[in-house]
């Protein structure tokens, strides 16, 4: 257990910081199973929308932190080609 009044302060920083974090990666996923469900619809202006809000949701975790930022541009291209081959079908 944290002793010092440094490392007592900084045990209530992580553990603010990891509800915040928690908050914001669960949103991200919120996001991320709207666009499957999109795309499993077969709706692709639906999907297209949904695109764009996960997009957007995605590259704000990464710049909060919560993501890397490979990670999300990775994610991002994956959920593009998805798109991609749904339009061209």
């Amino acid at each position: 257990m944290a002793n010092t009044p440094g490392a007592k302060k900084a045990v209530r920083k992580i553990a603010r910081r990891t509800e915040v974090n928690t908050a914001r990666r669960s949103r991200v996923r919120t996001f991320l199973r709207k666009f499957e469900e999109a795309v499993a619809s077969g709706d692709a202006g639906v999907a297209k929308d949904a695109f764009i809000k996960a997009q957007s949701e995605l590259m704000r975790a990464v710049t909060k932190g919560v993501v890397h930022k490979n990670t999300g541009s990775r994610k991002v291209s994956r959920l593009a080609a998805q798109l991609k081959k749904m339009s061209a079908a």
